[in-house]
This record gives structure tokens, sequence and C-alpha cells, in this order.
């Protein structure tokens, strides 16, 4: 399975996770419940500042 990792940081809380690209269920913040991605049936919508890639496949 080919994907990438993000760590995205949530704009209401700072907090940063790390995201699969290709999502396929909602990921929400675990501090403060803020959605950080959504499935798009492809690639994920990433609504938050991507701060970096950590792992590219």
């Amino acid at each position: 399975m080919a994907g990438t990792f993000y760590r995205v940081q949530c704009a209401d809380c700072e907090n940063e996770q790390v995201v699969f690209g290709k999502a396929s269920t909602t990921v929400s913040c675990a501090v403060c419940g803020t959605t950080l991605a959504r499935p798009t049936g492809g690639n994920a919508s990433i609504e938050h500042e991507i701060v970096e890639t950590v792992e590219s496949r």
C-alpha cells in the first residue's frame, strides 16, 4: 500500500498530529476534536496546515 503521511497542525489548539494522506475516515484532532482531514474517495482533503511530510512511499 503506497501513501504519504503528513504532520498536520490544528488551527484551533495548535496540536500536531500525523495523518495518512489517503485516509478513508474523517480524522479529528485528538485534543479538541476539530476535523483535520476528510475522505474524498482518493487522497484525503486536509483542512489545516501541513507542517511536514513524515514518510512518503
